[in-house]
């Protein structure tokens, strides 16, 4: 990935972050972290992952996240100074919980080691 792509990248996550944050006016989105964005090198495309923290059911904040998918790209196309738009597919981003769930793993395996 050359240094334009990674910019543009880096772009969309902060802007889509405010949109969620402040226009999105759905009380049912909360607390998502936007954690990365892929955008295809000819920008037609993005896998845009995000993070729900302490939600009980993130699947259905997921869904209702990808009903708002519209909003988000004109309001993403207002705020960016590209020629086209990707395209956005938001995506469930579990790599706090495999990571939680592994440092639980290795704990108990220590503690076994020192009986």
């Amino acid at each position: 990935m050359n240094h334009r792509q990674s910019r543009v990248n880096s772009t969309i996550v902060k802007h889509i972050t405010d949109i969620i944050q402040f226009s999105i006016k759905n009380p049912q989105i909360r607390f998502i972290t936007v954690t990365d964005a892929q955008v295809t090198a000819d920008h037609t495309y993005a896998k845009i992952f995000v993070s729900f923290m302490g939600a009980e059911d993130s699947l259905k904040q997921l869904e209702i996240l990808k009903k708002a998918k519209g909003f988000i790209r004109t309001e993403l196309a207002q705020r960016m100074d590209i020629y086209k738009v990707p395209d956005l597919a938001f995506f469930l981003d579990d790599t706090f919980e495999k990571a939680e769930k592994l440092e639980k793993t290795i704990a108990e395996a220590k503690a076994k080691l020192k009986k």
